[in-house]
């Protein structure tokens, strides 16, 4: 039992104060000038902790992070927003267009002339000159049907084609349309995700609702109108070729063609191909820069199968315009001067550098597949969480002092040595989160209350097998030892049950739940470290220092 190596205190007493100088920039940033207060300067005024930690007096060389507080504690924007997937549905038959008119044009001799039907969203109508060459369209159409990679849809196709009279009509599946929404929703929420950690927000809270909905609440920022600027922005891009060019904003565009505004030259207007060369989808890679002329542009990059069309387009039509398509807008529209197969090239405008950083962020991120429709948006004052805060902070301090008399009264000075323990817990606690960077929310001060009171029971079953040992062992040094010995199974079992609660709640959870699940794992783990090793080791030096013949439990 006194056998405690010098590595072994040398390591235990090393990650106590760790963990303290991870907990001491929440405490001394509360002293000095409140919690929410630092947080508003790091989060609204680019300040990082550093910064704030050196103009107090806090040195900058010693960690500096601060547990991050939930939408609940210190308010934030809430929005519910709609995917509008009926947007996808018309993507994809715009897209599927060309394909029907390359099986359509092979079948000429029996169909006739063909024309799009344009009108109906979600549904590719096309009218035949020969309505007795029916037969021969639906072949040659169908031939374009594939398989749905999907668990729901195992056997069937992606599209349905049908034809009445002249007109030939081809639409999405039902297996295919809620597999699509599915990727799309997937999609949306992955996008979303990354442009909100693109910018620094921390813990965001993104999620799924019903069908077609995704909800959003981000703690720390200062409006729902400032969450809607970051995510709001499809950021669609397109590589369209030019058919002409234009001031009149009310000219025919032609059948398969849109006119769009030009971004920079107001009341000049172009007439482009409706179906694009390529998408912003194909991009890897998007970074401001500056052009030859040392003004702020973006630099892109192509995957292989984008680089392939990009530079096939581009070798087959040099001397030609072709638009760049951001949003419905048209940001350039330069000649072709030569083929570039390399996949990459530079977006250029009338751009700020805040512009152009904006921009490429958005494009690295990722386009929305399909438009936001925002139903429901607040923004949350922290005035609650204040009182949260103050709610938690007394149920805190009624638990601790309540535990810390029961201990004292219960084992006398090993009973002082757990308490100094559970100082140590919580401080290790708060020290983790710290470094972790994760989010307190009010279930998750529930779970620090709730530990407080769970983190004595390693010490009470120690403590208790001892007073057992005492009455058969030769000592008091021997009775010690075989209480941490016997005592640690149970420990162990205790813990491990309820650190894998912790666990499931964590994967199977979502936002509250989840910050319940963490407080509660982290205090296990250091509860077991306390009262295993912090205790144990103040008990050993008492024992060097004291050597009682007897002690009293």
């Amino acid at each position: 039992m006194l056998d405690f190596a010098l590595w072994k205190r040398a390591t235990v007493w090393g990650l106590v104060l760790l963990g303290l100088l991870f907990a001491a920039p929440n405490v001394f940033y509360s002293r000095v000038e409140g919690h929410n207060d630092a947080l508003k300067a790091i989060e609204t005024q680019g300040a990082t902790p550093e910064l704030i930690a050196s103009r107090d007096g806090w040195p900058g060389w010693l960690p500096s992070g601060l547990v991050n507080l939930g939408l609940d504690l210190r308010g934030g924007a809430h929005l519910l927003a709609e995917v509008q997937v009926e947007d996808v549905f018309a993507d994809r038959m715009d897209a599927l267009w060309p394909d029907v008119r390359d099986a359509l044009r092979a079948v000429r001799d029996q169909v006739g002339p063909i024309r799009r039907i344009e009108g109906t969203p979600g549904l590719l109508q096309v009218r035949l000159s020969e309505p007795e060459g029916m037969a021969a369209a639906l072949e040659a159409v169908r031939a374009l049907t594939r398989p749905i990679v999907s668990l729901t849809g195992v056997g069937a196709s992606d599209i349905e084609v049908s034809g009445e009279g002249a007109v030939l009509t081809v639409q999405l599946s039902e297996p295919e349309k809620q597999a699509t929404i599915d990727r799309t929703l997937r999609q949306s929420l992955e996008i979303v995700r990354r442009r909100i950690d693109e910018v620094g927000t921390r813990e965001p809270t993104i999620q799924r609702q019903g069908e077609d909905r995704i909800l959003i609440e981000v703690p720390g920022i200062g409006s729902a109108d400032e969450l809607k600027a970051l995510i709001g922005t499809t950021a669609r891009l397109t590589f369209n070729p030019v058919v002409s060019r234009t001031t009149n904003p009310n000219e025919a565009p032609g059948a398969s063609n849109v006119l769009l505004p030009s971004m920079d030259e107001k009341g000049t207007y172009y007439i482009i191909e409706k179906t694009p060369v390529v998408s912003g989808e194909d991009l890897t890679d998007a970074q401001p820069a500056f052009d030859q002329n040392g003004a702020p542009s973006v630099t892109f990059r192509f995957n292989p199968s984008g680089a392939r069309k990009f530079g096939q387009y581009t070798a087959e039509n040099v001397g030609s315009p072709f638009a760049i398509v951001l949003d419905d807008e048209v940001i350039s529209a330069p000649v072709i001067r030569e083929a570039i197969p390399s996949g990459s090239g530079q977006i250029t405008g009338n751009f700020s550098v805040e512009e152009s950083t904006n921009l490429a962020v958005l494009l690295r991120a990722g386009a929305l597949p399909a438009e936001l429709t925002f139903l429901e948006e607040r923004t949350i004052g922290p005035q609650l969480g204040a009182d949260s805060i103050e709610a938690g902070k007394i149920a805190s301090a009624a638990a601790f002092l309540l535990v810390l008399g029961f201990m004292w009264a219960s084992y006398g000075l090993f009973g002082l040595f757990a308490n100094v323990a559970l100082i140590v817990n919580i401080g290790l606690i708060f020290g983790l989160l710290s470094l972790i960077g994760a989010t307190l929310t009010l279930p998750g001060i529930a779970g620090i209350v709730l530990t407080i009171g769970m983190a004595v029971d390693a010490n009470v079953l120690v403590f208790e097998r001892i007073r057992e040992e005492l009455k058969t062992a030769k000592g008091p040094a021997r009775a010690i030892e075989l209480g941490y010995q016997r005592a640690l199974s149970a420990i162990l079992d205790a813990n491990i049950t309820t650190f894998l609660t912790a666990v499931i709640l964590f994967v199977m959870g979502s936002g509250p739940v989840r910050g319940f699940a963490v407080t509660l794992a982290i205090g296990i783990v250091t509860s077991v470290f306390a009262a295993i090793y912090v205790t144990r080791l103040m008990v050993v030096m008492w024992m060097e220092r004291r050597r009682p013949k007897t002690i009293v439990l």
